[in-house]
């Protein structure tokens, strides 16, 4: 059970929050007092069982009160996490990361909002309760989350759909905490495999504001109603020239630290913001169809990167489309690229379709055969899976 703790003057708030949360199955203790105590323990004290994962502190606080309140409590209990409730005049976001607060949450977000958010503070509370050693007071030392980019040298295999399908279950296990990135500058469609209208898209997020502060970057990110978030390519191609390396680089780094998954879906071939992408890269989802091309170039792309040292630490290769019909088999793929085949996904006439659709096959709950294979991909993402390449031959094969 989730255990929050509110503090706040206004009773209105309290009975908002409360409703919010009640779908988390939590447990929400309500200070009425319009002023903060001199000490966190003031407020522990009270807290009855276990300490809170999350500290709301609500409108109608004095706000410098509230910041320094919040940079005592970081200091101390850096295990839970704050939330401020206030709107953000573009200099407050600043100042409360400084203070260690997780997020600004608008007093006027409605219940839908104020769940999503205390629901991903509650999470990163856990996460960082597992990266605490003995001594709470010590910050974890953990380098973030996993950055997963999926590739393919050839366009044409699937790789998007792969991308959002891998997002979508990898929301499943890790809700509000996993964020889907559309690398392909020119002609990304995360957005529209997605249904996805966002207000702003990459070129927003890698300059200004949003890369030096993570907490307006987040602002840039398109929540999505499977639990994950979204950061879409730009709206019109050109863009393109105005995003370098260095640039994907720093947001790679960014959203690291903030999420335990970045899924990457990158652009075909291996250019400038592809190679940056495997330079942060932890695993590298391979793509490739069924056809004499593709599985040629996938071998290429090994190669080169072999001798660029650029290939991630895991490795997951995805056979696409198999049909037996083809004249090729799994064991002819795996000898030409000189590498296992993990998982094989079908043909299937279900995947097309649910990409017009706009929903992803693992969030309607298909038990389409390519649905299967898709969340052993996922499996092959959770906390407790590891991924020693001595083990890499053993493969998921879904007739």
């Amino acid at each position: 059970m989730s255990r929050f703790i509110l503090i706040s003057p206004s009773a209105d708030y309290e009975r908002k929050v409360r409703a919010s949360v009640a779908p988390l199955s939590g447990s929400l203790q309500y200070f009425q007092a319009a002023y903060l105590p001199e000490s966190p323990e003031d407020i522990l004290r009270q807290q009855a069982g276990e300490p809170p994962e999350v500290l709301i502190l609500g409108p109608g606080l004095p706000q410098d009160e509230a910041l320094k309140f919040a940079a005592i409590m970081d200091l101390q209990y850096p295990e839970i996490s704050i939330v401020l409730a206030a709107d953000d005049d573009g200099e407050l976001a600043l100042s409360a990361m400084r203070s260690g607060i997780r997020d600004l949450l608008p007093p006027s977000a409605d219940m839908e909002q104020v769940r999503a958010l205390v629901e991903r503070a509650s999470l990163a509370a856990a996460g960082r309760r597992r990266g605490l050693g003995p001594n709470t007071a010590e910050r974890p030392t953990t380098e973030g989350g996993r950055v997963i980019a999926v590739m393919s040298p050839k366009g044409g295999v699937g790789k998007t759909t792969i991308a959002s399908n891998l997002a979508i279950g990898l929301g499943q296990i890790a809700p509000m905490s996993v964020v889907v990135v559309d690398l392909d500058l020119q002609f990304g469609d995360i957005g529209s495999g997605l249904m996805l209208e966002p207000d702003f898209t990459i070129t927003d997020a890698v300059v200004g504001a949003a890369s030096q502060d993570a907490m307006v970057l987040k602002t840039y990110l398109t929540l999505h109603a499977g639990n994950i978030y979204v950061l879409c390519a730009p709206r019109n191609p050109i863009d393109m020239d105005r995003i370098s390396g260095e640039h994907i680089s720093h947001l790679l780094r960014q959203l690291r630290a903030e999420f335990q998954y970045v899924v990457v879906d990158t652009a075909p071939g291996l250019g400038e913001h592809v190679l940056a992408t495997l330079e942060q890269a932890t695993d590298a989802v391979w793509v490739c169809g069924m056809d004499i091309p593709s599985i040629r170039g996938l071998r290429t792309g090994f190669q080169i990167l072999s001798e660029l040292d650029l290939l991630p630490d895991h490795r997951h290769v995805v056979l696409n489309m198999a049909d037996r019909k083809t004249g090729l088999t799994v064991q002819d793929v795996e000898a030409t690229i000189g590498a296992p085949v993990d998982i094989v996904l079908p043909r299937s006439r279900n995947v097309p379709f649910s990409t017009n659709k706009g929903v992803p096959l693992l969030q309607d709950g298909s038990r389409d055969p390519a649905a299967k294979g898709l969340r052993q991909l996922v499996e092959r993402f959770k906390p407790n899976w590891e991924a020693p390449r001595k083990k890499l031959h053993r493969r998921a094969v879904v007739q």
